[in-house]
């Protein structure tokens, strides 16, 4: 299999690693990027966008990435963070007044970032239509209660997270979040990265390919289920990608992915410009939960929207400040600030592993046995 990019000798197995995905067919289409030190030192690319194996994928291509997008929501806020527009431990009521009914007025932004806002699911069944209606979306979360004490455990918000979050960001900036992460992130940084897909883009993206089989059973260890909403194959459509869904309609490559989140292992520093400072970056691991997630009834220390080391952890990861998230199908993202190094992989052939996809677990621990010689 011809893997297309540029990869420094010291990475050179992970070259090899990706090779092996993409040849064995556990990989359709798919990318791989590190940076260190603010600097990219693998860009790799490889495979097909379709599942019939006929159209290469190429180095600009995209795909949705769905909840890796969430590490770019989380990004905006530490922005705006660092800029005293927004304060953490301030109650959401702060930023948006109508949020403050039913039982919310004492939930902060820290618990919208660290999924402890008891707020993961909407009350009322949605459908695609209602996800795409931002109006509607954010009203009813305004309007339900929390389903546990605020700040007392986890429960991972699929969706709601990037409405949540969203909606105190367009309070605060008069803009919606894909136009503040456009103007304020992806652009300095020249990345490749949307919330809202514009019309120009959609003769690059390769769609979500289905995971094969069933899904698994439930997990008994799932306290509140809540709703997935979304197949596959809704992503196809336009209607998807022209919203603005901040927890799960982000569309990027492992570039543009790494690209942006370097920003955080660098300490703030982009090539041009400093984005964060240093004690911003660092905010991201004041811990908020660790223990058996609500929703996705497996252990989970989160930080500041996103979920960082630990010894019970779907992740393994060798060093203390390191934080993490992946998407539903397989995409990974993790941030090293004590090694300065951001790995990403993004691919469009979809598993039921999640978190546990050993595709990425590969790729991260062959590039860290690397960082080691």
């Amino acid at each position: 299999m011809k893997i297309q990019g540029n990869c420094s000798d010291q990475f050179s197995a992970v070259r090899e690693a990706f090779a092996d995905s993409l040849r064995s067919g556990a990989d359709v289409g798919a990318s791989v990027a590190i940076y260190l030190d603010g600097e990219p030192v693998v860009d790799l690319w490889g495979g097909y966008t379709d599942q019939e194996r006929t159209q290469p994928w190429q180095r600009n291509t995209i795909t949705n990435v769905w909840s890796t997008t969430k590490t770019m929501t989380a990004l905006c806020v530490l922005v705006l963070a660092d800029r005293d527009e927004l304060d953490l431990t301030a109650p959401v009521t702060k930023y948006w007044p109508e949020f403050g009914t039913a039982g919310k007025n004492h939930i902060e932004i820290r618990h919208l970032l660290g999924h402890t806002a008891g707020l993961p699911d909407w009350d009322q069944p949605m459908n695609l239509d209602d996800l795409c209606d931002w109006e509607k979306a954010t009203t009813l979360l305004a309007r339900q209660s929390p389903r546990w004490e605020p700040g007392a455990a986890s429960g991972y918000h699929r969706f709601t997270h990037g409405f949540l979050i969203g909606e105190v960001i367009r309070r605060i900036c008069q803009q919606p979040i894909g136009t503040f992460f456009a103007d304020h992130i992806a652009a300095p940084l020249d990345a490749d990265f949307h919330i809202g897909l514009a019309v120009k883009h959609d003769h690059r993206v390769s769609d979500a390919i289905p995971a094969h089989g069933p899904a698994p059973a439930a997990n008994p260890r799932v306290a509140i289920p809540v709703g997935t909403y979304v197949t596959a194959q809704d992503t196809w459509s336009a209607q998807w990608r022209r919203a603005e869904i901040p927890a799960a309609a982000g569309f990027g490559n492992a570039r543009s992915v790494a690209a942006v989140q370097a920003v955080l292992a660098s300490g703030g520093q982009t090539p041009s410009a400093r984005l964060l400072s240093e004690a911003t970056c660092r905010m991201v691991f004041d811990e908020q939960s660790h223990g058996m997630d609500l929703v996705l009834g497996i252990p989970v220390r989160f930080g500041m929207g996103y979920a960082l080391k630990a010894g019970d952890a779907p992740v393994g990861m060798p060093n203390l400040h390191t934080c993490y998230w992946g998407g539903r199908g397989g995409s990974l993202v993790v941030n090293d600030l004590d090694a300065r190094m951001t790995i990403a992989y993004v691919m469009n052939q979809m598993t039921h592993l999640g978190l546990t996809d050993p595709r990425s677990h590969k790729l991260l621990q062959t590039a860290y046995e690397a960082l080691a010689l």
